[in-house]
């Protein structure tokens, strides 16, 4: 199964590198560029399929914890100043997705969209420091039945130069469904509550729409 930001690139794609081969094979060409051409056809065509998969995940429901929002590796556990939504300190997660990850964000908690904004910004690689506030961004912010508000933050990275953003101000989001895509590799940051119980390790690989990052 892939996903709906993919069809229109995996379909142009195949076309042009069918025809592409189909030229080749015409050509008097030398049969070893002729296959080689092909062979780098499949594998480039292969890497496409890979990054817009999307397989189906089985979220835990629950409206105690924090699902992870992305694939990849944890790269940020830290308290810092939240100086967008909050203005005040939280818990911040990072998780840092590398090409080969699935790309499909997944909203962490269920609750109704609070707040939403896109940040136009540099492409400093995703795991620089300074990503998190200087980057392409959009920034959600999703409020649970309790009042408890939950901050999520879409980054581009160096690769990454389109960020897709579902949800407008208002909507209801459910817990480990899709709320976003990023195009192609990047990191999506979390901040929640202090006193909030972590679940999960520096360098810790998670699985978006499954992972327990964190507990009220």
């Amino acid at each position: 199964m892939f996903h709906k930001e993919g069809h229109k690139l995996l379909i142009r794609s195949l076309l042009i590198l069918a025809a592409l081969n189909l030229l080749l094979f015409v050509l008097p060409l030398p049969e070893i560029i002729t296959y080689l051409f092909l062979g780098l056809s499949i594998i480039f065509y292969g890497i496409l399929l890979q990054f817009f998969r999307n397989p189906k995940r089985k979220t835990p429901v629950d409206n105690t914890k924090i699902i992870s929002p992305a694939d990849g590796k944890v790269v940020v556990i830290e308290e810092v100043f939240e100086n967008e939504f909050f203005n005040d300190k939280r818990i911040q997660i990072s998780v840092f997705m590398s090409p080969f990850n699935v790309h499909v964000n997944r909203y962490p908690i269920s609750g109704r969209v609070d707040y939403v904004k896109y940040h136009p910004g540099s492409f400093l690689v995703a795991w620089h420091p300074k990503s998190s506030t200087e980057n392409e961004r959009t920034t959600v912010v999703v409020e649970n039945g309790k009042g408890v508000k939950v901050l999520f933050r879409q980054i581009a990275g160096a690769l990454a130069k389109r960020i897709i953003c579902y949800p407008s101000l208002g909507d209801i989001a459910r817990q480990g469904e899709e709320f976003g895509f990023i195009k192609f590799g990047s990191r999506v940051d979390i901040f929640l509550p202090l006193g909030t119980k972590i679940n999960v390790k520096l360098g810790e690989k998670v699985v978006g729409g499954e992972t327990v990052l964190a507990e009220f």
